[in-house]
């Protein structure tokens, strides 16, 4: 598999639009088309691949899968992940004749979505700092009185900087990486040292992500039932995604039920229907 300038430029242009105001801003960029669930979709449209793309993006998504960005902080950028990290392990996968569902392929895959995404966060602060220069031309206008040109600040000359700082470093990286990674099929063998220690750092990186999920929605000992309850349907009894969803579904439905239910009990002398003594004060 090859990447030609047209495809390398059509991935840039999608890094660009991750976090662009022009995609109304973080929900439909950064956490919608940015995602590498996404990303492994457009990547194989692109490429010609579809099921390579989507394979690809679903093993990096579960490294990032709680991957957020409070107050900036990034952590890695999951824009490189998408139309950097993907397109070259889409290219590493096929040089090195992988099954494209296999085990193998998928620890590729994370391991290289996680060095593009670690070197990303660069260009992530760079295109940050580079705003900084904009903002204060927004500042001055707003000192003049010039608010119609506050729409520059938000929808135009960010251009500039994912031109800069997205764009370009996205189409050189994935056009010459491409063609870099396909030379490292000779340099580094299967069976060598160097896949194998890839292959194992891939293999353990979902555990991270997973790992932040859990410090998210686990807040007492107990909320680790329903989570090892999924992982026991699918180990034990085979059951794909769409069926351990609605698995859940249905136990999601009886816990509220049961909550619903001990809130409406009448405790302290009050009934269901409202408190026993007319002069009580509303529980709100």
């Amino acid at each position: 598999m090859t990447i030609n300038w047209l495809q390398a430029a059509i991935l840039g242009l999608f890094a660009c639009l991750c976090s662009n105001s022009c995609m109304a801003g973080q929900a439909v960029g950064n956490y919608t088309i940015g995602r590498p669930l996404v990303g492994g979709l457009v990547c194989g449209i692109v490429l010609g691949n579809l099921q390579l793309g989507i394979a690809c993006g679903v093993a990096m998504q579960l490294v990032y899968i709680a991957l957020v960005t409070p107050g900036g902080t990034v952590s890695a950028d999951v824009r490189a992940i998408s139309y950097i990290g993907i397109p070259l392990a889409m290219v590493a996968i096929s040089s090195q004749g992988l099954n494209p569902l296999g085990g193998s392929a998928a620890n590729l895959a994370k391991s290289v979505g996680t060095l593009v995404g670690t070197v990303g966060t660069v260009l992530y602060y760079a295109v940050a700092t580079m705003n900084l220069v904009w903002q204060s031309f927004g500042w001055k206008d707003v000192h003049n009185g010039k608010l119609d040109k506050l729409t520059a600040v938000n929808f135009g000359w960010p251009w500039v900087s994912h031109a800069l700082f997205s764009f370009l470093p996205t189409m050189l990286l994935t056009y010459y990486g491409a063609t870099a990674v396909t030379a490292l099929q000779t340099a580094l063998p299967m069976d060598g040292i160097a896949m194998k220690t890839l292959f194992t750092v891939g293999g353990m990186l979902p555990c991270v992500g997973i790992a932040i999920l859990l410090r998210q929605i686990i807040g007492r000992v107990v909320d680790f039932i329903p989570f090892f309850v999924g992982f026991t349907l699918a180990a034990s009894l085979h059951l794909n995604l769409v069926s351990v969803t609605v698995v859940s579904l249905m136990f999601a439905v009886i816990v509220y039920e049961l909550e619903m239910s001990r809130g409406s009990k009448p405790t302290n002398g009050t009934t269901a229907d409202g408190p026993s003594d007319e002069n009580a004060e509303e529980d709100i």
